[in-house]
């Protein structure tokens, strides 16, 4: 099995390829959750949108998620509040995870920025293993939100 290191390697320059400026955001994340979560093999893979005060579910692949997160809760809220990466081994152990699949366990989210360090999206990763990310997966993610940041 390659290592995260060597996935990541591989996965950034296929997502970079993916961006294409001259056509519409949605389209844009909508291949980009494509190809996340065939190669991640996740759960659930989408971005949540800034609407005015709160996260609106974007493109996505995975089961029916949460159509709106108020910000400061759950994952995505947090992320989007610290403007940080969150990296959550086990989504029960969570104070103020915001559940919309029964099958997720561990989650990461990674903030996507416009050029003035504004958070514009997030990024979602849900998967039904516990600790299913790390370091890696984090370093390689944030890297992928900013290249999306092109596209803003």
């Amino acid at each position: 099995m390659n290592s995260k290191k060597e996935l990541y390697s591989k996965l950034i320059p296929k997502v970079s390829a993916l961006i294409d400026v001259n056509v519409n955001i949605i389209a844009n994340l909508a291949n980009i959750s494509a190809v996340l979560k065939e190669e991640l093999d996740c759960l659930w893979v989408g971005f949540y949108l800034v609407e005015e005060n709160q996260l609106v579910v974007g493109p996505y692949q995975g089961p029916v998620a949460c159509t709106k997160i108020e910000y400061g809760r759950g994952v995505c809220g947090k992320c989007w509040e610290l403007k940080e990466a969150i990296v959550v081994d086990d989504v029960d152990l969570y104070e103020d995870h915001i559940s919309c699949s029964a099958d997720s366990r561990s989650e990461i989210v990674v903030p996507v920025f416009d050029s003035n360090n504004n958070v514009k999206m997030v990024l979602d990763i849900d998967s039904v293993d516990l600790a299913a990310f790390d370091a890696e997966d984090k370093t390689g993610l944030v890297s992928i939100a900013s290249l999306i940041t092109a596209l803003l």
